[in-house]
C-alpha cells in the first residue's frame, strides 16, 4: 500500500525476471514479471495512453511526481518498450505491447521542437511540459530505447531506428558542445538554447549508445556515431582521473576557470554509478582497444581503495578528498550494472555477445529475436494466471 515507479520497477523487477526467464527457460519468471507488469497497468489510463509515474498497486491510484507538476517523464514513458514487447512475445499476451506501442505512437506524432524532445510530457493532454531537453537525467534512457527496441526486435522495428537517427542528429547539432581544451561534452537545453554547460554523469553512457548505432547499421551517420562515442567516452574517463579518488563526480561542468570538474556539492558525490563502465565495456568490445580495459582496471582499484568497506561498498561524498567520506549506501545498480558491467569489461566476447543480446538499461540481458534461441517466444497464449483464494492470502 505504497507507490511504486512504473518506470524504476519495469527496468529492475520485471527486467529482471525477464533475464532470468530468458536464461533459465523457468516459466516462474515469466510468470511473475507478468505478475509485475499487471500491477503497473492501471497507470496507463490516461487520455493519451502515457503513463502516470507513480501507482499503488494496492489502491490502483496513480499520479505524477509532485516536483513534475502534471507532467510525466520522458526517460521514464520512453523506457518501457524493451520489457513490455518482450513480454507479449514469451506470454502469447499482447496487452503489453499495445500500452508501450501507444506511447511510441504519441511520441512519433507530437510536434518536435527543432527536433528535439523536452523532458517533460503532460499524460492527459499529451502535450509538452516546459522545454527542457537533455541526453542526461530526465531523458537520457529515451534515446537508448529507441536504438534497442530497434535491436532487439531483430532489427525489424524500422520506425525506432529512424526515431533515433532523426533525434540524435537534432540532439547532436544542438546538445554536443566542445571545451577550450578539446573536450567533447553533451550540454542542456532549455527553450531550445544551451541552459547549462555541463554534463551528468548519467549521460556517460552515450558512448557506448552512439558506438551501438555506429557498428550495427551502416548509413551516414555511422562515422559521426563512432567519432562522438570515442569522444564522450574520453572525456567521462577525464571526469574520473581529474578527482583525487579517481572516480567521477555525479555532474560535472566546462567553464574558463574548469573542465570536467564538479563544482556544488551535490555534483561531486559518487553514488557508484556505472554509465562510464557501461562506455568502457561496449567500447572494449567493439573497437578492442587496450585503453579501455586499463581505464576499467584504474576504477576497479578506486572503488577496492575508497569504496569496499565491511558491509559491501559506499557511494562517496566527494570525490576531490584525498580520504573521503562514505555516505553509507549500496545503491542496487552497483549490482545490476556496475560491477556487471566492470565484470564483462574483463570477459570473452563469449559470454553476453553483443549480437545476440541488448542489455536493458539496468543492465538485464534480453535475448535478441530471431537471432538468439533463448528469446523463447510463445507458441500459443497460456491460460490467465491463477487468482490465490482467501485461504492462501
Amino acid at each position: 500500500d505504497s507507490d511504486l515507479s512504473v518506470f524504476e520497477t519495469t527496468i529492475r523487477f520485471v527486467g529482471g525476471l525477464l533475464s532470468c526467464y530468458a536464461l533459465t527457460g523457468d516459466g516462474m519468471f515469466r510468470d511473475k514479471a507478468a505478475e509485475v507488469a499487471d500491477a503497473l497497468l492501471p497507470a496507463f489510463d490516461t487520455p493519451t495512453g502515457l503513463p502516470f509515474s507513480l501507482i499503488n498497486p494496492s489502491t490502483k491510484a496513480s499520479r505524477h511526481y509532485h516536483w513534475a507538476g502534471l507532467n510525466s517523464i520522458l526517460s521514464e514513458v520512453g523506457t518501457l518498450h524493451l520489457e513490455f514487447t518482450y513480454l507479449s512475445d514469451i506470454t502469447g499476451r499482447d496487452v503489453y505491447r499495445r500500452k508501450v506501442e501507444r506511447i511510441r505512437e504519441v511520441l512519433q506524432n507530437i510536434e518536435k521542437p527543432d527536433g528535439l524532445y523536452p523532458n517533460f510530457i503532460n499524460p492527459r493532454t499529451g502535450l509538452w511540459g516546459q522545454k527542457h531537453m537533455s541526453l542526461g537525467a530526465l531523458g537520457d534512457s529515451f534515446y537508448e530505447y529507441l536504438l534497442k527496441a530497434w535491436l532487439v526486435s531483430g532489427r525489424e522495428d524500422a520506425s525506432a531506428r529512424a526515431m533515433f537517427d532523426d533525434a540524435m542528429q537534432a540532439a547532436l547539432d544542438k546538445m554536443l558542445r566542445v571545451s577550450n581544451s578539446g573536450l567533447s561534452y553533451l550540454a542542456e537545453l532549455k527553450y531550445g538554447k544551451i541552459f547549462e554547460e555541463k554534463m551528468d554523469h548519467l549521460s556517460c553512457f552515450a558512448g557506448g549508445m552512439f558506438a551501438l548505432a555506429s557498428q550495427t547499421q551502416d548509413n551516414s551517420y555511422s562515422d559521426r556515431y563512432m567519432d562522438v562515442a570515442r569522444k564522450l567516452t574520453h572525456t567521462c574517463h577525464e571526469s574520473y582521473i581529474r578527482s583525487d579518488t579517481k572516480l567521477g563526480p555525479e555532474a560535472f561542468r566546462f567553464t574558463n576557470a574548469v573542465e570536467a570538474r564538479g563544482q556544488k556539492a551535490n555534483e561531486k558525490v559518487y553514488i557508484l554509478r556505472p554509465e562510464t563502465f557501461e562506455s568502457y565495456f561496449i567500447m572494449w568490445r567493439l573497437t578492442k582497444e587496450q585503453k579501455y580495459r586499463d581505464w576499467g582496471w584504474e576504477a576497479v582499484q578506486a572503488l577496492e581503495k575508497h569504496c569496499r568497506v565491511d558491509g559491501g561498498y559506499t557511494g562517496l561524498v566527494n570525490v576531490y578528498h584525498k580520504d573521503p567520506q562514505g555516505d553509507d549506501v549500496q545503491q542496487s545498480f552497483f549490482l545490476a550494472e556496475t560491477l556487471k558491467y566492470l565484470y564483462l569489461l574483463f570477459s570473452d566476447d563469449t559470454l553476453l555477445p553483443l549480437d545476440e543480446w541488448v542489455f536493458n538499461t539496468e543492465a538485464h540481458p534480453l535475448p535478441i529475436k530471431n537471432v538468439n534461441s533463448l528469446y523463447r517466444a510463445a507458441t500459443a497464449p497460456p491460460p490467465p494466471l491463477p487468482r490465490p483464494d482467501d485461504n492462501q492470502l
